[in-house]
This record gives structure tokens, sequence and C-alpha cells, in this order.
């Protein structure tokens, strides 16, 4: 696997903490996919009061990285705010950084993302943008310190998995030696496994487990996805081609006068 900020991680599979049916079942969840990363969102009175201090011992309990994120930030101010609570309360450097610019389909707001994610970098954050499959941006975060980029498949919780699979094969092609995690969109374990062969280092998701009737099953069968994705990425897959070419050989194949 490639290295996250210097941190090289079991698996390519990432778990959010949301919307589950139970405590119980999450953890269920996590340990039954072995995911290696938690995405846990903050709210503004957990800095202030230390609300929710039980449902953090669970997450510690899972031993797992955690990466806290700007979850529904609309503006570089309310991002970078939510960034330094995440920091405290959770200590760690890392933030998976939204700026959310669009209602409807929670697209970032790529130009406050690139502002915020300077500001962040400069503060001593390793920052993980959720971002779009634009080159011209991605390119515009790494310049501003982002050494991992996490474009998205999908909206946030759509489910309809890899929109664009030419600008997600583009970004890999022109960043070969980035990090790359597909973050939100994604509703089954095949479009899972579809990223890893694209070449993706890690899949990030949350609905589809979270809200699945047995979440644990479905956390399982992502890993098991994510798991073939990357062996056969690694095995040098095939490439289409238009004809057909016979998988048995005519040489020595008997034939009728």
């Amino acid at each position: 696997m490639r290295d996250f900020y210097g941190t090289t991680l079991k698996n390519g599979l990432m778990l959010g903490t949301a919307q589950y049916p139970s405590p119980a079942i999450m953890v269920e969840a996590f340990k039954r996919s072995a995911a290696c990363v938690a995405t846990v969102s903050l709210r503004r009175e957990s800095g202030n009061d230390r609300a929710g201090q039980d449902f953090w011992a669970i997450i510690r309990d899972l031993g797992v990285h955690v990466l806290p994120n700007t979850a529904g930030c609309h503006s570089v101010k309310e991002a970078v705010t939510t960034a330094h609570m995440a920091r405290e309360v959770f200590g760690t450097k890392w933030i998976k950084l939204e700026v959310i610019g669009e209602e409807d389909t929670l697209q970032p707001d790529v130009f406050g993302l690139v502002e915020a994610a300077r500001i962040l970098t400069d503060d001593g954050f390793q920052v993980f943008p959720y971002t779009t499959e634009d080159l011209v941006v991605a390119g515009k975060l790494l310049d501003a310190g982002c050494e991992v980029l996490m474009p998205w498949g999908a909206p946030i919780g759509s489910g309809l998995g890899l929109n664009n699979p030419y600008g997600l094969k583009s970004m890999r092609a022109h960043f070969p030696d980035v990090p790359l995690v597909i973050d939100a969109g994604l509703g089954l374990p095949s479009q899972a496994a579809q990223a890893m062969e694209m070449g993706f280092d890690a899949v990030l998701l949350n609905t589809a487990v979270a809200k699945a009737g047995d979440p644990a099953a479905m956390a399982e069968a992502f890993a098991g996805a994510v798991h073939a994705g990357h062996l056969a990425a690694a095995a040098d897959p095939m490439e289409p081609r238009d004809m057909a070419a016979p998988s048995t050989p005519v040489l020595g194949k008997a034939f009728l006068l």
C-alpha cells in the first residue's frame, strides 16, 4: 500500500462512523471488514463541553487511524475552525477537508477548498481534501501542500458509483505518485473493486455500509472487493480489444478435407 503522509495503511478501506443503527453494529462492521481508517465528524459543541466522549471512547477502542472531517462546512473560516477543534479533540494532524459549495449535490467549493487547504497545511495539518476529478484543481491542491487527493465518485450518499470513469482514470494517470482515494458515492462492492482496478489506493464510504440491511456483512463485502481490486491492478490486467481472440490455440487443430 502507498504511504499517506508517512503512514502505511494495511488495506485500502476507510469507513465512516455515522448513520449506523447502533454503536455495536458499527463496531461489528469495523471488525468484519478490518477497515483501517475511521472518519469522524465534529460538531461545534464538542470543542467546548467535550460532548460525545462515550462515542469517542468507542472509536479509540477500534484501534484504527482516525480521520476527523469538516463535514457540513460551507466556508473557509468554518472549515478551518472545525479542523482546529478536531485536532484538539482527536489529537491528530490528519483532517479530511470538506468545503461544500452546492446544496443538492454537496459538490465541493473547489476555490474555498484550495484556500482552506493552504491555510491548514501552513498550520501543520496533513490534509485529505474532498475534491472533484478536475486536474487543474488537483494540481492547485498539491501546490497548496496536500499530499493526498480524495476525488468523489458521485455525490455523497447517492450510491451511484463512479460517475466519470474517464476523469478518474485521467487523474490516476496524471498523478501516478500521489495517493488517491475515492471518496463518496459508492453504493456497491463492485464499484469499490472498479476503483481499485483503476489503480486508486483506497476508497472511503459510509452510507452504503451504514444503511445496508446488514451493515457488518456489507462492510465485509466491501473489504473483499477492495482486496480483489487491488490484486487485479497489481496483476497487470489485459487490455480490452474490439475483436474476439480464441482462448484455445488453433495450432494443431485437425482440418477435414
